[in-house]
């Protein structure tokens, strides 16, 4: 059995800690001892960026990423990306972009390079809020995946994210037809509730965890803003 190393650390702001760990030609991210994300089930967060834009379908979009990771949704969103159109990512841990360069490098390629594309050391809520205050021009879409589902696991300050006040301010922040996409591991019927008090059209699909139909499932909601 290969081993397990322990290759970095990093303390989240009013969270937990991150541990990168290398096992074979796999990484994976732990939040304390749960894993957080890792190489081999990527699918499903790439298919938040790609399902997203083919759902969106408009010329020069601007999207918002809540939470850089591995750069699986980053990387997927420059990879569809409609000429013209912006990728910003929200990252709070200043070390996970180290990683990104260090140990992930091969893995993160020339995406942190992209014109295109930026990532800004701050909450995604400061950047909802720009747009809502006019700071930022609008979003054409908002990609959440900072948790592992609508609970603010990572840190306690997520979970201002997924209340009634928090989806509104998201609403608030899209352009009209605009999509709010949310990663998670597991389904919550309560939370589809919430979204459609908050005024979004939802549509919740299941998508599986690695490609050709394999591992396990994973829930998106797509939130659309009439």
């Amino acid at each position: 059995m290969l081993p397990r190393e322990t290759l970095a650390t990093a303390q989240i702001p009013g969270g937990d800690t991150l541990t990168l760990i290398s096992h074979g030609r796999d990484f994976v991210i732990m939040l304390g001892r749960d894993e957080l994300m890792g190489t081999r089930m990527q699918f499903s967060e790439e298919q938040l960026a790609e399902l997203t834009l083919a759902e969106l379908a408009r010329p020069k979009p601007r999207v918002l990423i809540g939470g850089y990771g591995m750069g699986f949704t980053f990387r997927a969103a420059l990879a569809h990306l409609p000429e013209g159109g912006s990728v910003t990512v929200a990252e709070v841990v200043p070390e996970i972009l180290d990683w990104a360069r260090g140990p992930l490098s091969e893995l993160t390629g020339r995406s942190l390079s992209d014109p295109r594309g930026e990532v800004v050391l701050c909450d995604v809520a400061a950047l909802i809020d720009d747009a809502n205050d006019g700071t930022l021009p609008k979003w054409d879409a908002i990609l959440l995946d900072v948790d592992n589902g609508p609970d603010g696991i990572v840190r306690d300050q997520n979970s201002r994210l997924y209340t009634r006040t928090g989806l509104a301010k998201a609403r608030e922040a899209l352009n009209a037809g605009g999509i709010l996409a949310i990663w998670s591991a597991a389904p919550d019927h309560k939370f589809t509730v919430r979204l459609k008090e908050a005024g979004f059209a939802v549509d919740v699909r299941a998508v599986r965890a690695r490609p050709n139909n394999k591992g396990p499932r994973h829930t998106i909601w797509f939130a659309r803003k009439s």
